[in-house]
């Protein structure tokens, strides 16, 4: 909207009653299309200027000799060489009847036709068309005459009309614009079809037609803005006329929309929360529809067993099936926790309404739920007898969480040992079954692993319960010094099997050693290369047995394994040859010194922390392990999703076997069960395809979200997080940043900022920066002197492989891969947090 400073000087022909500008709001005699376009220039609107001829000026349709001369007179004062003629009718552009196209309108008028114009639109205010429209619509005849407004004729560059809410499907959350460029008469009047464009009301493009090209993305955005202001002025939906002059955008006229339109949507009180400040570790962004459909299943099937284990009434996990079923939520394509659901299900457990706000911490995630949210989710605090009540099931928990801890090493070797039988399959016969017996194999690791998920389950609230009791514990009788001891006592397992890539990384870089033409060929990814080293063949040929499920996002089904693509892994073994380095893993007995150094004379305390130290540390050692198990489910799965779309592509379902992560898992399976709803798996490829180009497209959305409302009809401003600026190179403003400290030891170095470890290997010496890590990072850590990421926790992976491999860690920095550039030189302290930049890059 555009201060108007086009105003007409008051008309001062001493023989005329024509209207300027600011006279024209009187509807009786200036009209209701005068009169509305009057309004809005007074309230600001950008408006050409114009005049209004009233219907007295006419001897039926005849000017008078006086009204032609002071004609003249307003032509010279407005100055223009090119004019528009148009009707303006007491009732016209009226909340009921708009009169639209009953009247004529002339453009590109010169100064000396203006007057027999003016006669020629006030002729039509006695036509036969008026006067059947008006009889359609139950109105009487019509008047003497009309009002003629004379108004500056804008040289467009494109124009059109705008409507503030879609006239055919009612809704009142779009903008309809139809464009032309030049003049919009031949639009306005049916010869031509413009462009068309559907706008959300904050501009946005939702659609358009294929060639619209008329307008650009700011046209569009300023149009929007001026038919919601036009709205907001006028009280109502209004179907306006625009015309761009080079980049002034002008409203030459404006209406009420005359066709039923639906009510304003109401506020929707649903309030959803959604956070991927954890979940991110494991499925990082874009995420495909089969990996979030099995996911969401997965995460509804094994807390379903979790609640039982812990003693929870099964009539009661019966009824929360849909809180169950809703943990997980998909947000442009990433995944994230529904915190609603997360927490009632955590109100669920027992001992909740006794320590509401010790539970709460166990959802482990950045920030809490707000606490009127919190509130409206809790059940009632324990009173009287229901404390009673309440620590009985606490209780119970225990003694059942008791009995499961005792026995926890048994169930872990009978989880693994069925998990073996479960996935005895040889997948290369995966490859020549039928699609019913991939589907009955997809149904089998269904019902052998999902439902019977105990000892990982078991161990995961154990680990959490100890890792936390211990660091605790330490940090009560012996402060910051405690804390460090608790990093130092929690490294040196030794049988943790994330810590095997690193070290066998060292080794087979040793092997390759000084031999350049080896050490080229691998960092090229040639594994045929390797064929000349009979041992180091054998060593290549041993971890891509062991370890060929991981890779770089694992968890998610459409990722390429190592057992597919093994280039990440030799050029980790081609950087290692470079520099050859023994893999020694820190041992447990720093630890154990510091122990005794800083409990000296406690001896009780002392004994008390080996002990929860010790179990913590199996519980931590026993987690990364079942991971690792995890890996090989998924892996197994992703073998059988994968035979399945080669069998789709030979039964012309998809046309690519890698098709099949875009669709869901109820369609897969429904496709072969007979329980789907659509043949049409090819569609739902290419629609999601195209999803997921735009999705890409897109900056990653905020850590946490909410939803006002539902899901689909709410679309969150991206946030920008303040921590992501970079400062200015130089700058003393902003070179130390703090987050969580989780494997001790100070190191200074180049900082490497990593964003997608597939097709880079660290150079010794230098410092990993990344969003968030996984697994299948494994191969980039075995090359790092540190580690930077901004996402984590103590419990993270990469803050466990860190202090296996005895390597200062940095987990939960926000913004740090904006903040920090490849080459920037940084110093950081993995006990405290503390990162420095010492140095910025060239």
């Amino acid at each position: 909207m555009i201060a108007t400073a086009n105003l007409s000087p008051r008309m001062s022909h001493p023989d005329c009653s024509l209207l300027d500008m600011a006279e024209a709001v009187d509807v009786t005699r200036a009209g209701g299309k005068a009169a509305a376009l009057a309004r809005l220039a007074a309230a600001g609107f950008d408006v050409p200027a114009f005049f209004v001829i009233p219907p007295e000026a006419f001897e039926g349709a005849t000017l008078s000799r006086e009204a032609r001369a002071a004609i003249a007179d307003a032509l010279t004062r407005i100055g223009s060489t090119a004019f528009a003629v148009r009707s303006s009718a007491i009732e016209e552009d009226g909340v009921e009847n708009s009169h639209a196209g009953q009247f004529l309108s002339v453009l590109e008028v010169s100064p000396a036709d203006v007057a027999d114009a003016s006669e020629r639109v006030a002729r039509s205010g006695f036509g036969a068309s008026l006067t059947a429209y008006r009889q359609s619509r139950g109105l009487a005849a019509a008047g003497s005459g009309v009002a003629v407004i004379v108004q500056r004729l804008v040289p467009a560059r494109a124009a059109g009309v705008a409507f503030s809410a879609d006239p055919v499907s009612g809704r009142r959350d779009r903008i309809v614009v139809s464009a032309t460029s030049g003049l919009a008469d031949r639009l306005v009047g049916g010869e031509v079809d413009g462009d068309t464009y559907l706008l959300a009301r904050d501009g946005r493009v939702v659609g358009r037609a294929e060639e619209a090209r008329s307008l650009s993305e700011t046209d569009l955005s300023k149009l929007a803005a001026l038919a919601i202001a036009v709205e907001a002025a006028s009280g109502s939906p209004q179907d306006i006329e625009w015309a761009f002059e080079g980049e002034r955008l002008l409203l030459l006229q404006s209406r009420p929309i005359t066709t039923p339109l639906r009510p304003l949507p109401q506020p929707d009180p649903l309030v959803t929360i959604l956070d991927n400040s954890n979940i991110v570790e494991s499925y990082p962004g874009l995420v495909s529809p089969l990996t979030y459909s099995f996911a969401q299943y997965v995460y509804g099937r094994v807390y379903r067993t979790f609640l039982g284990i812990v003693g929870v009434n099964p009539k009661v996990i019966a009824e929360h099936g849909c809180v169950l079923d809703n943990m997980l939520a998909r947000h442009r394509g990433r995944v994230y926790y529904n915190l609603m659901s997360w927490y009632r299900l955590l109100a669920l457990l027992p001992g909740f309404r006794l320590n509401r706000a010790h539970m709460e911490t166990m959802m482990g995630v950045g920030e809490p739920l707000p606490r009127d949210i919190a509130d409206s989710l809790a059940p009632p605090a324990a009173t009287g007898l229901g404390r009673l009540r309440e620590w009985s099931r606490v209780g119970w928990m225990a003694s059942r969480l008791g009995v499961a801890a005792l026995g926890l090493p048994r169930s872990i070797r009978s989880f693994e040992t069925r998990l073996g039988s479960a996935l005895a399959r040889d997948r290369a016969e995966l490859k020549s079954l039928p699609l019913t017996a991939l589907a009955a194999e997809y149904r089998r690791i269904e019902s052998r692993l999902l439902d019977h998920w105990d000892a990982p389950l078991v161990n995961d609230f154990l680990c959490m319960v100890a890792f936390g009791a211990s660091r605790r514990m330490l940090e009560r009788w012996a402060g910051a010094e405690g804390i460090a001891l608790h990093n130092a006592m929690m490294i040196g397992q030794g049988d943790i099997v994330s810590a095997e890539p690193p070290r066998r990384i060292a080794e087979m870089g040793r092997l390759a050693a000084g031999n350049d033409t080896l050490i080229a060929a691998l960092d090229a990814g040639d594994r045929t290369a390797a064929q000349s080293h009979p041992a180091l063949a054998r060593l290549i040929d041993a971890y891509v047995a062991r370890f060929g499920d991981r890779c770089t996002e694992e968890l998610k089904l459409e990722s390429i394994t190592l057992a597919e693509d093994p280039a990440p892994l030799l050029r980790s073994i081609a950087a290692a040859a470079r520099v050859p380095h023994n893999m020694e893993l820190r041992e447990a007995s720093h630890g154990s010194a510091d122990l005794a150094r800083v409990l000296a004379g406690r001896p009780l305390k002392r004994i008390v922390a080996r002990m929860v130290l010790s179990w913590a540390k199996a519980r931590v050692r026993d987690r990364e392990n079942l991971r690792f198990e995890r890996t090989r489910v998924f892996g197994h799965a992703r073998q059988v999703f994968l035979a399945i779309g080669a069998e789709f592509v030979a039964h012309g379902v998809i046309e690519d076997a890698r098709d099949v992560f875009f669709l869901t898992l109820p369609e897969v399976l429904g496709a072969i069960e007979g329980h789907g709803v659509s043949a049409d798996l090819a569609g739902f490829v290419a629609l999601r395809k195209d999803e997921a180009v735009r999705n890409g497209a897109l900056p990653d959305p905020p850590e946490r979200i909410t939803l006002n409302g539902a899901a689909i009809v709410h679309n969150p401003p991206l946030a920008v997080d303040p921590a992501a600026a970079r400062p200015v190179a130089g700058s003393e403003a902003d070179r130390q940043r703090t987050g969580t400290g989780c494997s001790a030891g100070t190191l200074s170095g180049r900082a490497r900022v990593v964003t997608d470890p597939r097709g880079m290997s660290l150079e010794p010496g230098e410092i990993l920066v990344a969003r968030h890590t996984d697994p299948g990072w494994i191969a980039v850590f075995a090359n790092a002197a540190g580690i930077v990421v901004e996402r984590g926790s103590l419990l993270s992976h990469s803050a466990i492989v860190a202090r296996e491999m005895g390597i200062p860690c940095v987990v939960g920095l926000k913004g740090a891969t904006s903040w920090l550039r490849t080459g920037d030189v940084i110093e950081i302290d993995g006990a405290t947090g503390t990162v420095w930049i010492t140095a910025y890059a060239d």
